[in-house]
C-alpha cells in the first residue's frame, strides 16, 4: 500500500536567509487530516578531503542548537539558484580549510532529517589536494585538524563524531577505497 499525504493548504511562518519555515495542512490516507510544520533549505554539500598521507581533513566547529563543538567535515549550503553540488564543494572546501582539490568523485546524497525539512545534502570525495588560505565566512569561527582516515572510521564506530553527513561521508569514503562499490 502507498501511503501518501496532498497539500491541502500552506502557512508561511517565517522566511530567512538560511532557512524557511512553513506549516501544511494535509489529507492523510484514512481521509483525516493534520498539521505538518517544515523547513525549507537549499541543500548542502560535504566535503571528504583525504590527503595523500590518508589523513582526512575534518572541521571543528561549534554548533549552538547542541551547545558545543563537533567535528565534521567541510560542507556549506548552496547558493539559491544555479550552484551545482560539485561547484558549491569546492567553494566550501576552500573557504573552509583553504584546500582545493584536482579530483572530485561523488560518492551520493543524504537526507539529514526527512521528518521535517527538505534538506538534501550530496558528499564528495576529494583527492589531489593543494593548501592553501582559508577565508571562512565573517560569522564562522571553526579549527581545521588532519586525522588518519582509519582513527577517523574508528572515531566514527565509537560516535566521537557523529554528525550525520560526515558518518555518512567516512563511511561511503571507506566503501569506495575498498573497492566495494
Amino acid at each position: 500500500m502507498i501511503f501518501e499525504e496532498k497539500t491541502i493548504s500552506t502557512k508561511r511562518i517565517y522566511e530567512g536567509k538560511i532557512i524557511n519555515l512553513r506549516v501544511d495542512t494535509v489529507s492523510l490516507p484514512n481521509g483525516g487530516t493534520a498539521l505538518r510544520e517544515l523547513v525549507e533549505h537549499p541543500g548542502g554539500v560535504g566535503i571528504v578531503a583525504l590527503t595523500d598521507d590518508n589523513e582526512i581533513i575534518l572541521v571543528k566547529q561549534f554548533r549552538k542548537p547542541l551547545e558545543m563543538s563537533i567535528y565534521e567535515v567541510p560542507a556549506g549550503k548552496m547558493d539559491k539558484g544555479d550552484e551545482s553540488p560539485e561547484s558549491c564543494g569546492r567553494r566550501e572546501l576552500e573557504e573552509e580549510t583553504g584546500y582545493s582539490a584536482d579530483e572530485f568523485i561523488y560518492l551520493g546524497y543524504m537526507y539529514p532529517s526527512p521528518g521535517f525539512v527538505d534538506e538534501v545534502t550530496h558528499l564528495f570525495l576529494a583527492r589531489g589536494l593543494h593548501k592553501g588560505a582559508a577565508h571562512p565566512d565573517e560569522d564562522e569561527y571553526l579549527n581545521t585538524e588532519k586525522i588518519d582516515f582509519e582513527k577517523a572510521v574508528e572515531m566514527t564506530m565509537n560516535n566521537e563524531i557523529n554528525d550525520a553527513k560526515t558518518v555518512f561521508g567516512i563511511l561511503k569514503t571507506l566503501v569506495y577505497l575498498n573497492g566495494d562499490r
